[in-house]
């Protein structure tokens, strides 16, 4: 019998998820699947934990929701405690909302709010970067730079403008030094704005870690302090997008503290809730929050569930596990040990051309050739066929091809638990390893063993 779900790849028959152990989801024949992705970077704490099961449940039988026109909740507000008290410098006042796209879309509103506020009523344009990704909603596609994503929608987004990733692996020029780079990068930015007209711009968007779409960049030192400064400069907004990579992911609650900046809004989703409860929300600075409440008072904004009282319990009980349990120290223990299993595995590989990443948000890069760091044709599909591959011995990872242009490139995205020990961590690079192997085989790249 055809499901009746309207599931994003409707042709596919998906196997039916019954229950999850660990850092496992089990089928319904039974069948074990080592979550190495986190679905999508979500399930940071693996499946039920009993912890944030009971916390929801207390909730539930409490309060389980309560419109946010007429209430707050203990559980909204002691989770907007907890995320200030630990916040980048400045960032002090927290919007509940239920998932990424909704968290980026707060955030640019505020942005335009806030100018409106202040009377710089032409601060209209919103940058971003080539080869992002920041949510599906109409909004944040037009903001991010995944080109295949955003091509059947472009004639209905808004207007946005894009300059260039910092993508090392790529995109550094040849004896170019991190500092070099990154001011080269900063300077693309500020002759974007000058273009603009800086009195036209309102904020810069940016992946603090870029996730899906290019496959765990990382930034290179110094490239956000410069970013800063150029957008302090101009009175641009910063918006740094954590969805992916924020919550302990990079094995810091918050990614950009690790270089050394503060965002005038940033926003976290997936692993803020960890997959028990649908959850994102937006980080706001103490001087928007005032120019909103100091004039018109009201953000012209909301949707039905935000500050969900369920949710927000859930979200709490999640970071107090990841607190209690000192799991960020797994984060960076288990991070450092797959990428050092990988990069010893794929050292002369022919066609692994790059493994990077923070904490345990980890990418693999494939190329045709490892010297001039071509891509494989993109009718092979060679993402898929691993993603297929993996699946097949009891795996999930997160493939996607478009790497370099939204067109050309693979890689595959491995975000696993922080709850990893350090075998499971080499159950999962031997898994990578065989369907990887079995995934050139297929593609006819090679024959030989991988």
């Amino acid at each position: 019998m055809s499901s009746k779900v309207f599931h994003r790849m409707p042709k596919q028959t998906l196997p039916v998820a019954v229950a999850g152990e660990g850092i496992e989801i089990i089928d319904s024949t039974g069948k074990r699947y080592i979550d190495a992705s986190g679905g999508a970077a979500v399930s940071c704490l693996g499946h039920s934990n009993q912890r944030v099961i009971d916390a929801i449940k207390q909730q539930a039988q409490a309060l389980p929701y309560a419109h946010t026109s007429f209430f707050t909740t203990e559980a909204s507000e002691q989770l907007a405690d907890y995320l200030a008290e630990r916040a980048p410098a400045g960032l002090e006042h927290v919007y509940f909302v239920s998932g990424g796209s909704e968290a980026i879309e707060a955030a640019l509103k505020l942005a335009r709010q806030y100018f409106v506020e202040t009377g710089e009523l032409s601060r209209r344009h919103f940058i971003a970067r080539r080869q992002s990704y920041h949510g599906n909603t109409l909004g944040a596609l037009a903001i991010g730079g995944n080109a295949w994503r955003r091509e059947p929608f472009l004639p209905i987004l808004i207007e946005s403008h894009h300059v260039s990733p910092c993508y090392a692996y790529r995109e550094r020029i040849a004896g170019e030094t991190d500092e070099a780079y990154a001011q080269r990068l900063a300077d693309e930015l500020e002759r974007k704005i000058l273009e603009l007209g800086a009195e036209n711009v309102a904020a810069f968007v940016a992946e603090t870690v870029v996730g899906a779409t290019a496959g765990a960049v990382p930034p290179v030192r110094e490239y956000f302090r410069k970013i800063r400064a150029v957008c302090d400069r101009y009175g641009v907004l910063l918006i740094l997008d954590e969805i992916m990579s924020g919550m302990g992911r990079t094995g810091y609650l918050f990614a950009c503290e690790e270089d050394g900046v503060a965002p005038d809004l940033l926003t976290i989703a997936k692993g803020l809730g960890a997959g028990y409860q649908p959850i994102g929300a937006t980080l706001v600075s103490q001087r928007i929050y005032e120019t909103i409440v100091g004039g018109s008072g009201y953000f012209q904004h909301g949707h039905t569930y935000i500050g969900h009282a369920t949710a927000c319990a859930a979200a709490l009980a999640v970071q107090h596990v990841i607190a209690g349990d000192k799991l960020l120290d797994n984060v960076q223990a288990r991070g450092e040990q797959l990428r050092a299993r990988l990069r010893e595995r794929y050292a002369e590989h022919p066609y692994v051309g790059d493994v990077r990443g923070r904490g345990l948000f980890v990418g693999v890069e494939l190329v045709k050739d490892r010297m001039t760091k071509a891509s494989f044709d993109p009718s092979l599909k060679l993402h898929a066929a691993i993603k297929r591959e993996a699946f097949a011995r009891g795996l999930m990872c997160y493939p996607m091809g478009g790497t370099v242009d939204g067109q050309n490139g693979d890689h595959i995205l491995l975000a696993p638990p922080f709850i990893c020990t350090a075998q499971q961590i080499d159950t999962i690079e031997a898994r990578l390893a065989d369907a990887i192997g079995a995934a050139l085989q297929a593609t006819g790249v090679t024959r030989a063993a991988a």
